[in-house]
């Protein structure tokens, strides 16, 4: 949001201006129009969610490590009764490892009062420097990639900041529309993540495509 200044408010800085003494190789100074003050910069808006390791989410897909808490389980097939089931038959127990995500910040929603000009990423910047150093996040970001509308995708944005899919199909695919410059790439819906590598690079050179 941008705060309303009062424009009856003078708000030009004073400076006091030294007047030449008059001599030989003086000359008549240009007069002063004045100062005008900077512009308020308007933000993107953005809504973000904490996600806590107790609300047990199981991430499917490819992830890194570092973003969730694996655990082995295990559990009975899933199969319903059958000519083989009895007391004397019993099925063995199978061990899966599920993938439980840590705490971490989400962005539920995003939207930048003019496009293309770096506001939206200004606002991923300053969540991915709140959430480094936060203790409990420990700088995990994710995002759900969902068009608004059928025409838009915010997948290509969070792509080249560096957020990346849990399904490496669809980076495979984000990579070959960005290299052979797709202008329209069709909407990705799925889970992405933005890994501590690029994390790093996303605070210290913006955008990095």
């Amino acid at each position: 949001m941008i705060n309303n200044i009062s424009t009856t408010m003078d708000v030009r800085p004073q400076m006091a201006v030294a007047k030449p003494t008059p001599s030989v190789s003086s000359f008549s100074m240009p007069p002063i129009l004045g100062f005008k003050s900077i512009p308020l910069k308007e933000k993107a808006q953005i809504r973000v969610k904490k996600i806590k390791r107790g609300d047990n989410i199981i991430i499917p897909g490819e992830i890194d490590d570092d973003y969730v808490d694996i655990v082995e389980e295990s559990g009975s097939p899933d199969s319903g009764a059958n000519f083989f089931t009895s007391y004397e038959f019993v099925q063995p127990q199978m061990k899966r490892k599920i993938k439980y995500l840590k705490n971490c910040y989400i962005i539920d929603y995003i939207q930048s009062p003019k496009p293309r000009c770096g506001l939206g990423t200004e606002a991923v910047k300053n969540l991915a420097e709140k959430a480094m150093f936060d203790n409990k996040a420990e700088g995990r970001i994710v995002t759900f990639s969902a068009p608004i509308v059928k025409e838009s995708s915010p997948a290509i944005f969070f792509y080249k900041l560096g957020f990346r899919f849990t399904n490496p199909e669809a980076n495979q695919y984000m990579e070959e529309c960005i290299n052979k410059k797709i202008p329209d790439i069709p909407a990705q819906v799925g889970m992405m993540f933005l890994p501590k590598s690029r994390l790093h690079k996303l605070l210290r050179y913006g955008e990095l495509f």
